[in-house]
């Protein structure tokens, strides 16, 4: 297999994360921080003020073969709302905004152009928000942050937040689920 990245920021880490960890052909998914001020590893504790540029990501290594880049757009278009500004739901700050985050020019044209379609399509009501920039000052976030949701399935958030958004992928692409 040759694995491909993509890394996605769609508000919460953990959501991004409990999702795609479900989609066939997707070998990892790592939680991170990216496109941050400072190349210096931030702690989580700054990425949450908002003051460090840094976005909550999902570093997704996937097999081409079996699952395309815009499916996994596609996916990402759906579990969060690309067309709100440095926000998810309750989560407000610039280290929640809707990003993707490439690593060559093929990624950037294939975002891009899924953006102007679902823009053309007007589906959303309001334009897609989502920056698309090249990957920069990723960084693996702490340990305690990966398998969030598999690891803590019935915390508040997990079972308020996540569960639900895990729930609408399975609903919503069922043929693109893991065995």
């Amino acid at each position: 297999m040759t694995e491909s990245f993509i890394t996605l920021g769609a508000g919460c880490f953990w959501c991004t994360e409990a999702v795609y960890e479900r989609v066939r052909g997707v070998a990892s998914v790592e939680c991170g921080y990216a496109n941050g001020d400072n190349p210096q590893r931030p702690s989580y504790e700054q990425v949450c003020t908002g003051g460090t540029g840094y976005v909550e990501v999902a570093r997704i290594g996937f097999d081409p073969q079996v699952v395309s880049l815009t499916q996994l757009l596609e996916i990402f278009f759906t579990i969060h709302d690309p067309t709100s500004l440095n926000r998810q739901g309750a989560d407000v700050g610039t280290q929640y905004r809707s990003g993707i985050y490439v690593e060559n020019d093929e990624e950037r044209e294939i975002a891009e152009d899924l953006i102007r379609e679902i823009d053309a399509s007007g589906t959303l009501g309001k334009p897609v928000v989502t920056e698309v920039e090249s990957l920069r000052n990723y960084w693996k976030a702490e340990d305690y942050h990966q398998n969030y949701f598999a690891n803590n399935p019935h915390q508040g958030y997990c079972a308020a937040v996540v569960g639900p958004k895990v729930e609408k992928f399975r609903q919503t692409f069922a043929a693109l689920i893991k065995p």
